[in-house]
């Protein structure tokens, strides 16, 4: 935890927080932080700064908290990814979470397992760890808006048009020659499939839609693998 995430209720004046729970347990086992120390803390949405211990033992962390600078700029990238398994999702969702992402769409693919959708890890607390994890790895504070798409082509005929414009559309295939390209830096929609990819129709359709295949050469990458690459690659 390279900071600490401060939601509305954790407040009990407008300078002052007390903590429980996780992050509790993470001061005292991690930083073993002692009065009188500031550590770095940020509100869920807007500036970070610093928190000064007040209080610390094993009923509450007390905090006098300032905010001084702004959250680092976010990466252009709306990322369409294919519903994983639910472990690998909360891999990929803290990663680029932490990389900067700040709109991940989950969609559907023919290679996804139904059960996936019913998976508590898309619902509640399930989905939001993660990312909140995510947001304090990388010294963050703004969510990700998170979009579930279960239905493919309703989702890639209708909507994904508009949602894309503007930007570069990429869609990673491991079966083009066409590399991904280098440092773009300029808003980019990109597409990442199961780990065998995308299924020629799949392909066909995100191609109508605009979507350029791309790939990181011959080797099949695991999901979580290939996102943190291409969003390297990319920015």
């Amino acid at each position: 935890m390279n900071l600490i995430l401060l939601f509305p209720e954790d407040f009990v004046a407008t300078d002052r927080v007390l903590l429980s729970g996780r992050r509790l347990r993470h001061v005292l086992e991690v930083h073993r932080a002692a009065v009188g120390q500031c550590l770095c803390v940020g509100e869920a949405g807007g500036r970070i700064g610093r928190g000064e211990v007040l209080r610390l033992d094993d009923d509450g962390l007390e905090l006098a908290v300032t905010f001084e600078r702004e959250p680092p700029p976010p990466l252009p990238v709306t990322l369409l990814l294919t519903l994983p398994r639910p472990k690998v999702l909360k891999r990929v969702l803290l990663a680029a979470t932490s990389l900067g992402v700040k709109r991940i769409v989950l969609m559907n693919s023919f290679r996804v397992e139904k059960s996936f959708w019913k998976s508590p890890a898309l619902v509640g607390e399930g989905l939001r760890e993660p990312l909140i994890l995510g947001l304090e790895q990388a010294r963050d504070t703004v969510l990700p808006e998170v979009l579930l798409k279960p239905l493919f082509k309703p989702f890639v005929e209708d909507e994904l048009p508009a949602l894309s414009v503007g930007s570069t559309r990429l869609v990673a295939h491991p079966l083009t020659e066409r590399a991904c390209p280098r440092e773009v830096f300029s808003p980019v929609t990109l597409a990442v499939g199961p780990e065998g990819g995308f299924i020629p129709y799949e392909i066909e359709k995100l191609q109508e839609a605009g979507f350029l295949p791309c790939a990181l050469g011959e080797r099949i990458l695991r999901v979580e693998t290939a996102v943190t690459t291409l969003l390297a690659r990319l920015f």
